[in-house]
């Protein structure tokens, strides 16, 4: 049985009448006759009563045509969905993230994306930078927000973001009634940072920018994620530096304060295969530039 045959059955079964069936389908009624009996052949059963005045479905009849128009709306369904997979306007993206880029452009990019792909299915998964590379690399996830960039020879990235350091203090602390603050402030305090692994971390760039501005910053914890890392300073188990996103949504018992005297910057970037070519990543990566430039630019006068 084909599709053709079913399609033909269903005009005849539709119309009733071989005529107006084969007008419809814009062919001659003796192939379309042809057709009809050679369908009925292959299924050892007939499929019309016909008779000078009027043509009937038999019983196998009415079940082929409630069975084929089934078929042939699936059918349909299925080559609509292929090819709207094939142009990236259905179907699923797995994204990570670090956590801190929820302060920063991502909850952008996100409504951006979909608001001009609403069937494509977004799933978020928080993840460190190596839990990102990982899942990368074994395919069990489709784009990296990461802090800052993934280096791997199997992945491309873009930076999204670039933004300044702040220092991340207690609110009990004496710093925190100073406007800004330097590197040599922070000599006698305790540092908590993240993530804790894999080495080189984000945590390994602030002692960096520590040791640049001539302080060996003392560890009282490496934690996972911002999120620990802000709890803890909250309530007093030291100082971080973190990105001035982050600022923004400043928790009750923590201070945010500018760094001055030293350029302290991180970037967070877009992450992906190099052999992705889905259009689905694609299209996700050029949300994240255009929201990344237009972020930067600032609203345009109109």
């Amino acid at each position: 049985m084909n599709f053709r045959r079913l399609h033909y059955f269903v005009a005849v079964a539709d119309e009733l009448h071989f005529g107006r069936a084969a007008a419809r389908l814009g062919i001659a009624q003796p192939p379309l006759s042809r057709q009809i009996k050679a369908l009925e052949e292959e299924l050892g059963a007939s499929l019309f009563n016909r008779s000078r005045s009027q043509i009937r479905l038999t019983a196998a009849g009415e079940i082929l045509r409630e069975r084929a128009r089934d078929i042939l709306d699936r059918v349909d369904s299925a080559e609509d969905a292929v090819r709207q997979a094939g142009a990236g306007t259905i179907g699923s993206l797995t994204i990570g993230f670090v956590s801190s880029a929820t302060y920063s452009v991502l909850p952008d990019i996100v409504h951006a994306f979909r608001a001009t792909n609403a069937e494509v299915e977004l799933t978020l998964v928080p993840m460190n930078n190596a839990g990102q590379r990982d899942a990368l690399i074994q395919r069990r996830m489709d784009i990296g927000i990461a802090r800052p960039r993934i280096d791997d020879d199997e992945l491309r990235h873009e930076t999204i973001s670039r933004e300044r350091l702040v220092v991340a203090l207690p609110a009990t602390d004496p710093l925190a009634l100073q406007p800004e603050l330097s590197i040599a402030d922070l000599a006698n305090r305790e540092f908590v940072l993240y993530p804790d692994k894999p080495r080189p971390t984000f945590a390994d760039h602030v002692i960096a920018i520590c040791r640049s501005g001539g302080v060996e910053p003392r560890i009282a914890q490496l934690v996972y994620d911002y999120q620990t890392a802000a709890g803890l300073v909250s309530v007093g188990v030291g100082v971080s530096l973190v990105p001035e996103s982050t600022a923004a949504g400043e928790r009750k018992g923590l201070i945010c304060r500018p760094l001055a005297g030293v350029k302290a910057e991180t970037e967070l970037s877009v992450n992906w295969r190099i052999d992705s070519r889905g259009p689905l990543v694609q299209r996700f990566v050029e949300t994240a530039r255009s929201v990344s430039r237009r972020l930067q630019t600032g609203p345009q006068p109109g």
